[in-house]
């Protein structure tokens, strides 16, 4: 009879970092009930297996905080050796951090422009990251969404990749939870990582995975182009910017029956109620308002006994607070920021559902204040609405932008401002104009419906559906006369076309710097 070999996996070929006492015995006591598990398994396979009892060897467990102690310390690693690192490090957001917790990022993270504002899961990512090119390996972590994400991207992940370090496989986002008791849930993904190779990689989602060249800090088959917040458009379009920020604390903001109120008290009150919408309202069209004077207006408006008991509440609340709200105090009667239109804005709420094949935009009159939960282009060339409502804008979004939780939360900074557009033709903005009027005749078919209702996949009317698809075609031909055949290939072009726009930029800043 041949001789019988057993597994050569071995308790001592495991090592861990744990922070809490308990979770760290518990650990120890885990790997032993998981060797049991697999020497019953062995058994059934092969007719026989090394005993259990008695204990012999455990795993390197040891209490510590894994932000704060060399990783190769306590794993040391030989040439001739693999390592994977496999991890769950705690989801922590940037405003969400304690001060010893900020402490150690700042120290993981030394020198990374802009670490204050990085998860604490970074630096699982970055010291994971930082051992195996040093001594080969992979590592895998799950982690929340946001780490593939919006301004997370630009600040951690040229720091992982310059370290000659890619993407071997990634899940894409999936929601995660447990029986915990007011267990809220997060949205996961699970990263990959190892020395960079000319091997496949794969993305996986909760349905199937595909085979790529490259998996991009975004998740994404494509190149690792990353982008970076801009303050101004890269493209010609015209500025978008935040709504009005009240700081007020409700004071100068009515329901509808508020204001009614007001006004059957004191009709002259209501020279100084303008219509007032969020991101809430304005999706599901339910106007509220909000007490608008201007600094000419003021002395007239504060002899209205209620206006000038909510002005002494706006004064009170604003001494109370921090810097910003404090500089306020003087004008009581409005808010920090006072936009307004001179003919019609265009709307775009800063957060909205993964959902929707498009935007939920649309104007609003001259007259209507809005707040900062939307952003928006004020007296807007109409052929901006239909940039903003196509296809290719919202898979560039759902790429760039950050999220809460799955929904997008659109930024200018992100996803306006960083979206390449090909110079546009007087002709093609006519097009674009008359595909946008299109659209607008369509919801005007649908009072009963407001934009939630429209926007919704599962009940977009066919007339909307179809205007929307005549111009994503139509946006489509100005970037190339062939048709994209899916939206990978779409967002695969759109990266192409940011990397050429931004290195042209260079060019001509430095062209005239030279000068």
């Amino acid at each position: 009879m041949g001789t019988f070999s057993f597994s050569d996996i071995r308790l001592s070929q495991f090592y861990g970092i744990e922070i809490d006492d308990f979770a760290h015995e518990i650990a120890k006591l885990s790997l032993y009930l998981a060797e049991h598990q697999m020497h019953i398994e062995f058994e059934k396979e092969f007719g026989r297996t090394k005993p259990t009892l008695p204990l012999k060897e455990s795993g390197n467990i040891v209490c510590a905080n894994a932000t704060s102690i060399d990783w190769e310390a306590i794993c040391p690693s030989k040439d001739d050796e693999e390592v994977y690192i496999l991890g769950n490090p705690p989801y922590l957001g940037a405003r969400n951090q304690n001060t010893t917790q900020k402490e150690e990022v700042n120290n993981v993270l030394k020198g990374i422009k802009g670490a204050n504002s990085l998860d604490y899961i970074s630096c699982w990512f970055y010291f994971g990251a930082k051992y195996i090119s040093k001594n080969g390996g992979e590592c895998a972590f799950v982690s929340t969404n946001s780490i593939s994400q919006g301004e997370q991207i630009s600040l951690l992940w040229p720091h992982i990749l310059s370290r000659k370090i890619e993407i071997s496989f990634a899940h894409q986002s999936f929601k995660w939870s447990n029986n915990a008791k007011r267990n809220a849930g997060v949205t996961c993904v699970i990263i990959g990582l190892r020395q960079t190779g000319s091997g496949k990689k794969r993305i996986y989602n909760q349905k199937s995975y595909q085979e790529v060249n490259n998996i991009s800090p975004y998740l994404t088959n494509n190149r690792n182009v990353i982008v970076h917040r801009r303050t101004h458009p890269i493209s010609n379009l015209p500025p978008l910017v935040f709504g009005n920020q009240a700081i007020d604390g409700g004071n100068l903001i009515l329901s509808t029956e508020e204001k009614k109120e007001i006004v059957d008290n004191a009709p002259d009150a209501e020279e100084y109620m303008r219509p007032l919408y969020g991101a809430e309202n304005f999706i599901k069209g339910i106007a509220r308002w909000c007490i608008w004077v201007t600094d000419s207006q003021y002395k007239k408006a504060n002899k209205i006994p209620e206006l000038k008991r909510r002005f002494k509440k706006v004064e009170e609340y604003r001494k109370c607070k921090g810097q910003v709200a404090r500089s306020l105090v003087h004008i009581p009667y409005r808010f920090r920021y006072i936009h307004t239109a001179q003919q019609s804005m265009l709307v775009l709420p800063r957060t909205t559902s993964e959902r929707r094949r498009y935007l939920p935009i649309g104007f609003l009159d001259k007259r209507v204040i809005v707040t900062d939960a939307v952003q928006v282009i004020y007296d807007p060339p109409i052929f901006a609405m239909a940039i903003l409502s196509s296809i290719m804008h919202l898979i560039w979004v759902k790429a760039v932008a950050g999220r809460l939780k799955t929904d997008i939360r659109y930024s200018n900074s992100l996803c306006y401002n960083t979206f390449p557009i090909p110079k546009l033709t007087s002709s093609e903005k006519s097009i674009l104009e008359r595909h946008v009027y299109s659209i607008l005749e369509e919801r005007e078919k649908h009072p009963e419906k407001n934009l939630s209702l429209l926007y919704d996949p599962d009940k977009m009317p066919k007339g909307l559906k179809e205007a929307h698809h005549q111009l994503d075609l139509a946006v489509e031909r100005i970037y190339r006369s062939k048709p994209f055949k899916d939206d990978e290939e779409r967002l695969e072009y759109l990266f192409r076309l940011y990397e050429k726009m931004i290195e042209e930029e260079k060019e001509t800043n430095l062209k005239l710097n030279l000068k």
